[in-house]
């Protein structure tokens, strides 16, 4: 992206990036470039600074305000050369500068090092996201295998999150989705018995209670020790620490609200009430933000509807949910639990105890009934995004 309010500069500019096969957008303002940025994410900006309404510094430092633009590179272009107005540049958030008047091989030099910087660092990013989802993936497979229970309750207080999350337009809500999934892998550790008396709100003895109060901060110090995970952590030990007001610029209250309120209107479907009632509920108590409340006035839970079948293990496939207990073929040992959503992970293992010491034949599991886009994807229309020149 190309910013500069001298049309003579873009057309230069937009010149020496084509030649190079850039794809290359131009706008002669900063609010006009901010709003565009906004839609599409630009790979790289060259910036003007004397511009009028607002100069370039300015643009620099509301691009790097939103956390969807901040990574975009700003290289500035101006004939101030003065070392207090590059510092400047550098200090609102530009990686480079360059002094007019402009030379072509100076612009394609400082352009194609800052994109492989960029290409570098979305390539460290991808592959700690790819790291991270393994841990998050290897977690929650632990959570259905321990106990299908919470793994059912874990889903429903993440969709709740979800929602609230969007009515609310949260850029970026994946560290809230994220404490969401995980709020109750604390509770891995507590006999299902006492977890079940415990969310239903039925009475507990004073061992029991300590128990399920000390599973946020299990959960958070598990986290913890998991690179980039502090802000879930710390979001999955407030979670049972209500605050009447969650403050929109503090997101670390905002996302402890939201949770604690999912937490809570999923206790009370958990007892028997209906979604709605729940909702009313909590509302009454006056004890959690009405403006998170009203982000669900229109929610529905969406029930999934199965198909029952009794299957050989050998023809069990993910995403099959087991209606039954799995058990060694003489009956003594339980392999898998009813409830348990299966993976390839749990498959492999049947299909690894079979041969070793022998299972029950046959398995009754549901199986979700597939909805209309599901299937779509199922057969392979899914669009495949191809490669993109870069965009300055």
């Amino acid at each position: 992206m190309v910013v500069d309010d001298n049309p003579t500069n873009v057309e230069l500019l937009e010149e020496m990036l084509q030649q190079r096969n850039y794809e290359v957008r131009s706008f002669t303002a900063g609010p006009a470039a901010l709003e565009a940025a906004s839609q599409t994410h630009p790979d790289l900006i060259l910036l003007d600074v004397n511009m009028p309404e607002m100069n370039g510094y300015e643009v620099c430092e509301r691009l790097k305000a939103n956390p969807s633009l901040a990574g975009i590179p700003v290289i500035f272009i101006s004939a101030l050369d003065a070392t207090a107005d590059k510092v400047r540049g550098f200090r609102s958030g530009g990686v480079d500068y360059i002094s007019k008047p402009i030379q072509f091989e100076e612009v394609q030099a400082r352009v194609e090092t800052h994109l492989k910087l960029r290409r570098a660092q979305q390539a460290e990013h991808d592959l700690l996201e790819k790291t991270l989802s393994g841990a998050v993936a290897t977690l929650w497979e632990l959570v259905q295998l321990t106990s299908p229970a919470l793994a059912v309750r874990s889903r429903a207080i993440r969709e709740i999150v979800l929602r609230i999350s969007k009515q609310i337009a949260i850029a970026d809500p994946w560290q809230y989705e994220l404490a969401a999934t995980l709020c109750l892998v604390g509770c891995m550790s507590i006999p299902e018995e006492v977890f079940a008396k415990a969310y239903s709100g039925q009475n507990l003895s004073p061992d029991e209670d300590q128990m399920f109060r000390a599973h946020p901060e299990s959960a958070a110090q598990l986290l913890s020790n998991i690179p980039r995970l502090e802000f879930v952590a710390e979001l999955i030990r407030r979670q049972q620490q209500p605050e009447m007001e969650s403050s929109r610029s503090d997101p670390l209250r905002q996302g402890a609200s939201m949770l604690h309120l999912a937490l809570e209107l999923d206790r009370r479907v958990y007892r028997g009430l209906g979604f709605r009632s729940a909702l009313a509920e909590l509302r009454m108590s006056d004890q959690f933000d009405s403006h998170l409340l009203d982000a669900l006035k229109d929610y529905f839970p969406a029930p999934t509807e199965f198909d029952v079948q009794r299957l050989p293990i050998r023809k069990l496939l993910p995403g099959m949910v087991l209606n039954e207990d799995v058990v060694s073929k003489d009956g003594n040992l339980t392999i898998l639990k009813e409830g348990t959503v299966l993976t390839r992970t749990w498959i492999e293992r049947l299909g690894n105890f079979e041969r070793v010491r022998g299972l029950q034949e046959t398995a009754s599991v549901r199986i979700p009934r597939l909805t209309v886009v599901e299937k779509g994807r199922e057969a392979g229309h899914g669009g495949a995004m191809g490669s993109e020149a870069d965009k300055v």
